[in-house]
C-alpha cells in the first residue's frame, strides 16, 4: 500500500487529474453559491418592486383631514388581498408622539386600516427594523400565526395635525423561499451535470495530452531492450526538443564509448605483438629463463585478454540498442567446438534454444561467455551437451537464462563455486588457464547478470548465465 501511495504522489497523470478535479469542484461550488445568490437578490428586488406598487396606492388613497383622522380612499386591487390569508397583506398603523422609538412592537389597536387578507390577524411590527439595502425588505417576525414577514414599510407624516402613519405591504418568507428552493435543486442538478462533463473532460484531456509522454516511454523502452538505437517518432513541440536532446546523447555515448573499445584494442594490440615477440623469443630457450619469461609471458596474455573482455563488457554495457540473437551465435560455437573436439565424439544439442531469444548486449560478448561455458563444457562431457535459452521477467526486467549441461562426471556442490575463482584449475590433468569462468562471471556481473552452477540432469555439471534479454 505504501509504495502505491508513493507510486501515486509520483505519478504526473494523478497529480494532473486531482488539481483539476479538485479545480472543477472548487469552481463549481464557487458558481453554485454566486449564482445562487444572484437569483435571490434578483427574486428579492422583484418581489420588492412588485410590493412597491402595491405601497404606491396606498400612498395615493391615505387622505387625513384637519383634525388628522386618517381615510383610505381606495385599496390596493390585488385580489389575494381579499383572500383570508392569502400570504400578502397591507396594514396602516397610528403612530403617536406618547409613544416611544425604542419600543421593540406597537400595540395591536393601534392599527387603523388594513387588508382583508388579514382577516382578524394584526402584524406585529417592530419598531427597529433589519432592511435589506440591495432590494429595500424588512424582515420580521409576524407573529405566532403570521411566521417570518417580509415588507415595505413607509412612514408618512400628513402636513395637517401631529399624527404620523406607518403603511406596511408584508408577504410571507415563503413567496421567496420557495422559488429559492426550487432554484437551487435545479441549480445543483445542472451544476452536477456539468460538472460530470467537465470531469470528463479533464480526464480526456490530461489522457490526450500524456499520450506523447507515454509514446516517449515507449519508445526509451524499445530503445533500452535493443530494438532501436535512437527515439524516432513526431512528438509535439513542447517534447520534440526534448526527444532531440536525448538522441544526441545517445549519439555522443555511442561515440564516446566506440572510441574507448577503439583505444582498449589498439592498446591490447600493442601490448600483445611484443607480447608475442617474447613468447617466440623464450620458445627457442631451453634454460630456466627462457621457461619463466614464457610463463611470465602466459600470465600476462591471460591478463590482457581478462581485462580486455572485462572493459568491452562494461562499455557495451552503456550503450543503448544492442541486440544479438542467441541461436546464430551458438550455432557458430558448435561448429568451432564440434571440430576442436572432435576426436571425442561430442555432440551438442541446441533444440533447447528459444527461437526469437536474444542478448541485449555485444555479439562478440555472448560469444565470450557462451564460449567459455560450452568449452569447459566440452572438456569435461563424456559425450553429450545440451545447450538451452529462454526469457523470464524479473522485476520490471527481461533476462535471458541461459543453460549449459553435460554428462561428466560433475563437480561436489562444496567446490562449485570455486569453478568461477580467476586462476583456479580444478584439474590439472584437463588443459586450460583457469580463466574462462572467472572471465564469464565478470562480464555477466558488468552486465548485472550473474553465473552458477548446479547438478546437471544429465549427470554431469550445468552452469546457467543469466543476463539482460530482449525478445525476438
Amino acid at each position: 500500500m505504501r509504495q502505491m501511495l508513493r507510486g501515486l504522489r509520483h505519478s504526473l497523470r494523478t497529480r494532473l487529474l486531482a488539481g483539476t478535479l479538485v479545480w472543477v469542484m472548487v469552481s463549481v461550488l464557487v458558481a453554485g453559491w454566486v449564482l445562487s445568490d444572484l437569483f435571490r437578490q434578483h427574486a428579492a428586488r422583484q418581489l420588492a418592486s412588485e410590493l412597491a406598487v402595491h405601497m404606491n396606492q396606498l400612498v395615493a388613497g391615505l387622505s387625513v383631514n384637519e383634525q388628522g383622522d386618517a381615510a383610505l380612499t381606495f385599496e390596493p386591487t390585488d385580489p389575494r388581498l381579499l383572500q383570508p390569508l392569502s400570504g400578502l397583506y397591507w396594514q396602516v398603523d397610528r403612530l403617536t408622539l406618547a409613544q416611544s422609538p425604542a419600543a421593540s412592537a406597537l400595540p395591536s389597536d393601534i392599527a387603523v386600516f388594513n387588508s382583508r387578507s388579514l382577516w382578524d390577524q394584526t402584524l406585529q411590527v417592530p419598531a427597529r427594523l433589519s432592511i435589506d439595502p440591495s432590494s429595500g425588505l424588512a424582515a420580521f417576525d409576524g407573529g405566532a400565526d403570521m411566521g417570518d414577514m417580509l415588507a415595505l414599510v413607509r412612514v408618512v407624516a400628513p402636513p395637517e395635525g401631529d399624527a404620523r402613519y406607518r403603511l406596511i405591504v408584508a408577504v410571507d418568507q415563503a413567496v421567496l423561499d420557495q422559488p429559492l428552493r426550487q432554484f437551487r435543486i435545479m441549480l445543483a442538478v445542472s451544476l452536477g451535470v456539468l460538472a460530470l462533463g467537465l470531469a470528463m473532460a479533464a480526464v480526456m484531456q490530461v489522457v490526450v495530452g500524456l499520450r506523447p509522454l507515454a509514446m516517449l516511454r515507449g519508445r526509451l523502452r524499445a530503445v533500452r531492450d535493443g530494438a532501436k538505437t535512437q527515439i524516432d517518432g513526431d512528438f509535439p513541440s513542447e517534447v520534440q526538443p526534448l526527444v532531440d536532446s536525448f538522441n544526441q546523447v545517445l549519439q555522443n555515448n555511442h561515440q564516446i564509448v566506440q572510441r574507448a573499445r577503439t583505444q582498449a584494442g589498439n592498446l591490447a594490440h600493442a601490448l600483445k605483438t611484443p607480447l608475442s615477440v617474447l613468447a617466440n623469443a623464450s620458445a627457442h630457450e631451453s634454460s630456466d629463463f627462457g621457461r619463466l619469461v614464457a610463463d611470465q609471458v602466459g600470465v600476462a596474455r591471460r591478463h590482457v585478454d581478462h581485462h580486455l573482455a572485462r572493459a568491452r563488457a562494461a562499455a557495451a554495457v552503456r550503450t543503448p540498442g544492442l541486440r544479438t540473437e542467441v541461436l546464430p551465435v551458438a550455432q557458430g560455437l558448435t561448429r568451432v567446438l564440434s571440430k576442436l573436439y572432435a576426436e571425442r565424439g561430442v555432440q551438442i544439442n541446441l533444440d533447447g534454444l528459444t527461437p526469437g531469444a536474444a542478448f541485449r548486449g555485444e555479439s562478440q560478448d555472448l560469444q565470450e561467455m557462451l564460449g567459455n561455458i560450452m568449452d569447459n563444457a566440452c572438456k569435461w562431457a563424456s559425450r553429450n551437451i545440451r545447450v538451452t535459452a529462454r526469457l523470464a521477467q524479473q522485476g520490471a526486467d527481461t533476462m535471458l537464462l541461459l543453460c549449459v549441461e553435460d554428462d561428466g562426471p560433475g563437480l561436489p556442490e562444496a567446490r562449485r563455486e570455486a569453478a568461477f575463482e580467476r586462476g583456479v584449475r580444478l584439474d590439472e590433468r584437463v588443459p586450460g588457464s583457469g580463466l574462462g569462468l572467472s572471465i564469464v562471471r565478470d562480464m555477466a556481473t558488468a552486465y548485472g547478470g550473474a553465473v552458477e552452477a548446479y547438478a546437471s540432469n544429465l549427470g554431469g555439471l550445468g552452469v546457467r548465465l543469466t543476463v539482460p534479454g530482449v525478445a525476438g
